[in-house]
């Protein structure tokens, strides 16, 4: 920022216990083995300012208690102290999870959350937004040069197949540009003489496939996403034929931002064949067979 005005930041999932609350509000001399001088903390930091509190969700019970303390009355007191400071900044808040419903689960204060919920932006993941993931491919790619001193590039085939993989509905994305990240940098480093070839890229989407697949396999199953939606009575009431395909509907229409698009991944086949393909419509009708709507999906992805 300009002008000297403090930018403050911190992701809040790498501090915990007593180590959080002496990074956020400090602590005085002796207040702790290892406290050898008084630390003013970020919230006095960013006093006139700005705080970044990244993944604000991580943050404990005591912390959220003296943030809101800190947002609504600019005082707070540091670890050991017996008087109060004060610090008037502007709160950024970031974070991965679903604050509303980590407030039903009893893991964030509703009165914190009400404090902070001023403004709301939902930053999209990279798989809503393939669009960004070619120009990053070339950002990623300038940063190993940048780190290495190595310029590596694609041959034209390798970076046709990363590019319609990444872009196409197989790629999950689930680590977002850290994912594109650690790729690129691996491809990299897999590289003979600066170029990366398809059968590096082969590589590296079956690794990428693979471990998107664990990452799916440790959470919710097909039907442990089935038995949510239709309860253990009336999943066992289906053929199996009828549970397998459900199933994969269900999954699709997660992953997807819009019926249309479930409808363009589920039908990508049939709709070639087409004129004028009414794919969402198709989904919406399947469905509906089993009692379900769209609307119900996407409340328990997102959600859970």
């Amino acid at each position: 920022m300009s002008g000297g005005t403090a930018f403050v930041e911190v992701n809040c999932a790498t501090i915990r216990g007593d180590a959080a609350m002496s990074v956020l509000f400090g602590h005085i001399k002796g207040a702790f083995t290892g406290a050898v001088r008084d630390r003013p903390g970020l919230l006095k930091a960013a006093d006139g300012g700005m705080l970044f509190l990244d993944e604000v969700g991580e943050l404990g019970p005591d912390e959220q208690a003296m943030l809101l303390r800190a947002l609504e009355e600019k005082l707070f007191l540091p670890v050991g102290a017996d008087k109060e400071t004060g610090s008037s900044f502007q709160l950024i808040c970031g974070s991965n999870r679903d604050l509303k419903a980590a407030v039903a689960r009893g893991e964030f204060r509703e009165d914190l959350l009400a404090r902070i919920n001023l403004w709301t932006f939902n930053l999209p993941g990279l798989r809503e937004r393939t669009e960004d993931i070619e120009p990053n491919l070339d950002f990623e790619l300038d940063q190993v040069a940048g780190a290495t001193g190595l310029r590596v590039t694609f041959n034209k085939e390798a970076r046709r197949r990363f590019l319609d993989f990444a872009v196409g509905p197989q790629a999950s994305w689930t680590g977002n540009f850290r994912d594109l990240n650690g790729a690129v940098v691996r491809m990299a480093t897999m590289a003979t003489g600066g170029r990366i070839t398809v059968e590096v890229v082969e590589q590296e989407l079956a690794r990428l496939g693979a471990a998107w697949q664990s990452s799916t396999a440790e959470g919710d199953g097909p039907d442990d996403l089935l038995a949510r939606l239709l309860g253990a009575d009336r999943l066992a009431e289906l053929d199996r034929f009828d549970r397998v395909q459900l199933a994969d509907v269900v999954v699709v229409c997660g992953q997807c931002r819009t019926l249309s698009e479930a409808g363009r991944n589920l039908f990508a086949a049939s709709r070639r064949k087409k004129r004028t393909p009414n794919d969402a419509d198709r989904v919406r009708k399947h469905l509906l067979r089993f009692g379900l709507s769209w609307q119900e999906i996407q409340e328990l992805v997102r959600g859970s």
